[in-house]
């Protein structure tokens, strides 16, 4: 195997070759699913390609709660073979498949009720670590515990103490979303697979009754494709329906969008040493610790504008601010908020009308031959889905193919990790970089660290951080254009780092810096890096003028107010 480097020259190659023979499995979208179906397709010795229309991750993917869990509230509906599944699939991050991208995180969940509601919550979270445990991956987490209330007040000081009477503390795990898929892509680039982003697909080419192929467009270079192949999966999300539509077929099933969004405030607004869960009317509410933030989400609300661009409204974020200040000693206002970032859950439609009652299985369906849609499901699950997609591709395939082998098959970064990890004050003192410097590129990119550091090696200007966003150096957004696909600022600034919402200024400091540092890799001139830089602008100002609006149409009309894109 070999590291895959997803630059300019990896992109336009990919497209040749995938344009040059057919394919056997051609994925349609890389969000968490369509880049875990190229990764288990690939691994199977199919030959593979995945084509995504703009960034990887860049819909639903990099902007969710970034927590890879059982789903505790799902054990309330008794839909356990869902939280057992999802519980299974944690374990296996954690351990052995990306424990330098997934990690614990605990979370506090105050009661509000003497008696009946410790009982009531706490054989709830009794049960979610049983069936942890019985999952055979469960062991690297605490086990839940108990609290008082003066012992809850102990781990979060943040808290009225009016505001409950015990808590129950429980783990789960976090990750970067972003990260995360990206980390996938590469993957499956590294045993084989065919990737290229910014390739939107316009239409299938048909045999009769069959799908055979896919016409994409280059939205960079404008050349026109036809990539060939014997199954193709479409994953692609909350699109699945708008995809669909190329077929010409009406579809089996369809996919509702329901908007969440989520805030982001420095950690010293919260004090607090664990997480928070927190019931609302309609669902839950977490705040999540994030680095030097916290993360503040989420809402669920039905959503049937741009899929693109969810907008958040004003409306929203003082809905999060109105619950998450119930319970808090300080409350956070608006001027806490550094960041919001709003995304889709892809929900298979059902009966009921309210978003929140609907199912978060997936559905696989071969609407016609040649054709996979994968729909539906929940990001910690994504292996899973991905697994079902090429089962069903496979059925289509006139030869023998092996079983799934993405259960053992640890992504980039894993192998090596805890080593390194474990020598991190020697690599410290080796490169000179601090101690918290080499763990935050560990944790980012595992034993994939040590390509960045020999950037920093070849020229130790990078080695330094960005001026106006110092938790991330100079060679990680060089790493970004040149190792991981990234073609535009935007790319960079909210989603290989989360500069977009970790900093007041939403990455506008950081903005001509970032381009200036990407731009030989790119090929950018002046005038490239001006249009990235003022692209960038406008697309903060925009969603800053969509959080002031009073609704989602007029936050919607507000966020359409920036182009999508920056051709070069």
């Amino acid at each position: 195997m070999r590291t895959a480097t997803l630059g300019p020259a990896e992109r336009a190659e990919a497209l040749a070759a995938m344009a040059e023979r057919e394919l056997d499995v051609l994925v349609v979208g890389a969000g968490v699913v369509g880049a875990g179906t190229a990764l288990d397709a690939v691994t199977r010795g199919l030959s593979t390609g995945i084509v995504e229309a703009r960034d990887w991750a860049s819909g639903t993917s990099s902007r969710s709660s970034k927590l890879i869990h059982g789903g505790l509230r799902y054990l309330e509906m008794l839909d356990f073979a869902l939280v057992r599944e999802a519980l299974k699939e944690r374990g296996l991050l954690l351990e052995r498949l990306a424990p330098h991208l997934v990690k614990p995180v605990p979370f506090l969940y105050p009661l509000q009720h003497k008696g009946w509601e410790r009982f009531y919550a706490g054989s709830g979270v009794a049960l979610y670590d049983a069936m942890s445990l019985s999952s055979g991956h469960g062991r690297g987490l605490p086990a839940h515990r108990h609290l008082s209330r003066k012992g809850a007040l102990r781990v979060a000081p943040c808290l009225r103490k009016d505001a409950l009477v015990g808590a129950l503390q429980y783990y789960d795990a976090q990750m970067d979303d972003a990260r995360f898929v990206t980390t996938l892509v590469r993957t499956a680039a590294s045993y084989g697979a065919r990737a290229a982003s910014r390739a939107r697909v316009t239409g299938f080419l048909r045999e009769g009754e069959r799908v055979v192929g896919a016409r994409v467009q280059d939205v960079e270079a404008g050349e026109a494709y036809e990539i060939r192949a014997k199954q193709i999966v479409n994953a692609t999300g909350v699109w699945t329906d708008d995809t669909q539509a190329l077929i010409g077929e009406r579809g089996q099933f369809h996919v509702r969008a329901s908007k969440g969004i989520h805030l982001v405030v420095p950690k010293d607004r919260i004090h607090s040493t664990t997480g928070l869960i927190l019931r609302t009317e309609k669902s839950v509410l977490f705040v999540i610790p994030w680095g030097r933030h916290w993360i503040v989400g989420t809402t669920d609300t039905d959503w049937d504008l741009d899929k693109a661009h969810p907008a958040a409204s004003s409306a929203d974020i003082d809905y999060l601010l109105e619950h998450v200040n119930t319970v808090l000693a300080t409350p956070l206002t608006r001027d806490d908020v550094q960041g919001v970032y709003a995304g889709l859950r892809p929900l298979l439609a059902g009966e009921s009308d309210a978003t929140s009652k609907l199912s978060r299985e997936h559905t696989v369906a071969h609407p016609v031959p040649g054709l996979v849609v994968v729909a539906g499901g929940k990001y910690t699950t994504y292996r899973v889905m991905a697994q079902d997609a090429v089962d069903a591709a496979v059925h289509g395939l006139d030869q023998r193919v092996a079983p799934c082998v993405t259960e053992d098959t640890p992504l980039l970064g894993a192998e090596g990790y805890r080593a390194l990890w474990n020598a991190r004050a020697r690599i410290a003192a080796r490169t000179g970089l601090h101690v918290v410097r080499v763990e935050h590129l560990l944790n980012r990119y595992g034993s994939l660290t040590e390509e960045i550091l020999d950037l920093i090696a070849a020229d130790p200007s990078l080695g330094e951080p960005l001026a106006a966003a110092d938790d991330y150096l100079r060679a990680e957004i060089l790493y970004a254009a040149s190792h991981e696909g990234a073609r535009h600022l935007d790319d960079v600034l909210t989603r290989r780092t989360r500069i977009s919402i970790e900093t007041f200024d939403r990455g506008t400091l950081s903005a001509r810096e970032c381009a200036e540092l990407m731009a030989p890799v790119l090929g950018w001139d002046d005038r490239q890096i001006e249009k990235e830089v003022e692209h960038y602008e406008k697309r903060v100002e925009a969603e800053r003028e969509s959080q002031r609006q009073p609704d989602d149409l007029t936050a919607d009309a507000a966020r359409l107010g920036a182009p999508d894109i920056v051709p070069i």
